[in-house]
């Protein structure tokens, strides 16, 4: 299956223009949260996107709520957030929301590690993890050479070992391209970034 996969958004039209054009090719799309800015703008978002030509996944970034995604993106969407889905024979799971808890303030999505912790202890064999925060470890480095990435994904990822792991958040590590184990893990961005998983 051919996936697209991008991140972080953040209402650029330039970007979502360029996302619905290459959807053309591909046979799944996955948006990994942070479509809208602080909990503003999310339904322009989701207008912007509105033209991607393929089935579509999302989780919630910290920028947006699940339940304001859910209420937001196209009925054909498929959100997830502590949920799986089943989708040309991969099955997903994501989990949205910034893990850990972000310095942002009210407006900010969040989860604590251990709440992040309970979700993904519903997510069994997983081809596809999809979570806006990445896992510890991997392109989860800010320029300030802080790590930041989240304890509870890195140790979902050792467990489930899935064939690939797409995330955002981090600004400074879009288009990160690394292992955990044997699970392919990627820091997309708000540009199409090509996946080929078999079935």
């Amino acid at each position: 299956m051919k996936v697209m996969a991008f991140s972080d958004l953040h209402l650029s039209e330039e970007r979502a223009a360029e996302l619905v054009a290459a959807s053309a090719d591909a046979d799944l799309v996955i948006g990994a949260g942070d479509f809208c800015n602080m909990r503003q703008g999310l339904a322009r978002a989701m207008e912007m996107l509105a033209g991607i030509a393929a089935p579509v996944v999302m989780v919630p970034g910290n920028a947006e709520s699940a339940e304001e995604l859910r209420g937001s993106a196209a009925p054909s969407t498929i959100v997830l957030h502590g949920a799986g889905a089943e989708i040309g024979g991969l099955r997903l799971f994501g989990l949205g929301g910034g893990i850990p808890e972000t310095p942002f303030g009210d407006w900010s999505f969040d989860l604590s590690e251990r709440e992040a912790a309970r979700l993904l202890s519903a997510a069994r064999d997983v081809d596809i993890l999809i979570t806006h925060s990445p896992p510890e470890g991997a392109g989860d480095t800010t320029s300030a050479g802080v790590s930041i990435g989240s304890q509870s994904i890195r140790a979902a990822v050792e467990r489930l070992q899935p064939r690939l792991v797409v995330f955002g958040h981090v600004h400074d590590c879009w288009g990160y391209r690394g292992q955990i184990g044997a699970s392919a893990c990627a820091n997309l961005g708000p540009t199409p970034n090509w996946f080929e998983v078999s079935r």
